[in-house]
């Protein structure tokens, strides 16, 4: 099996540049100014694009201090893959995601909501929420499960919540019977 390599650091470099475009673009639609952003290419899986904000701690030695991080982050080999769609679809949804958290605030709407999609659409740029990609010769990162059951039925969790369970931090329920999940035998 061919593996898809990831798009070059100079094809990286446009797409940096076209986030930019898009930024520059709501400047003009909106009249109010936007920083530009960070852009990552250190995305994996089945999503081609993640617009992130979180809040970084200050200096630990100075009173705590929040600064807020906002970054658009990409799957360099869905680029590589799926470059025309990529460019038409994936940059300026992600682009609106970060105008949408400006304009109105993340905790304000909802994730593909009306104000999203009116920023797509001011963009030129269909408002598409999901595409499916084909993975073939992508590499994905392989998660690991666990099969717990309860009193009606069988579950796979992740391997994140196996170790909050197994490490005695939590806990977790059947939605439909409010029996405990309990770690079928492993064979």
């Amino acid at each position: 099996m061919i593996m898809i390599k990831p798009i070059t650091a100079p094809r990286q470099q446009q797409v940096i540049a076209e986030t930019h475009r898009y930024i520059r673009l709501a400047e003009s639609l909106y009249q109010r100014r936007f920083a530009d952003i960070e852009v990552l290419f250190n995305l994996r899986g089945k999503a081609a694009g993640m617009y992130r904000c979180y809040f970084e701690a200050g200096d630990y030695r100075r009173a705590w201090t929040r600064k807020k991080r906002r970054q658009i982050r990409f799957n360099p080999w869905l680029f590589a893959k799926y470059e025309q769609d990529s460019w038409e679809n994936t940059i300026p949804h992600e682009v609106a995601h970060y105008i949408a958290d400006c304009l109105y605030g993340l905790q304000q709407i909802k994730p593909h909501g009306p104000q999203w999609r009116q920023i797509m659409v001011d963009f030129g740029a269909e408002p598409l929420v999901r595409a499916a990609y084909d993975l073939a010769d992508i590499p994905t990162r392989k998660v690991s499960r666990y099969r717990y059951r309860c009193a009606c039925r069988t579950v796979e969790l992740s391997a994140y919540r196996h170790n909050k369970i197994q490490s005695g931090q939590q806990q977790y329920r059947c939605r439909d019977c409010g029996d405990m999940l309990v770690l079928c035998s492993q064979h």
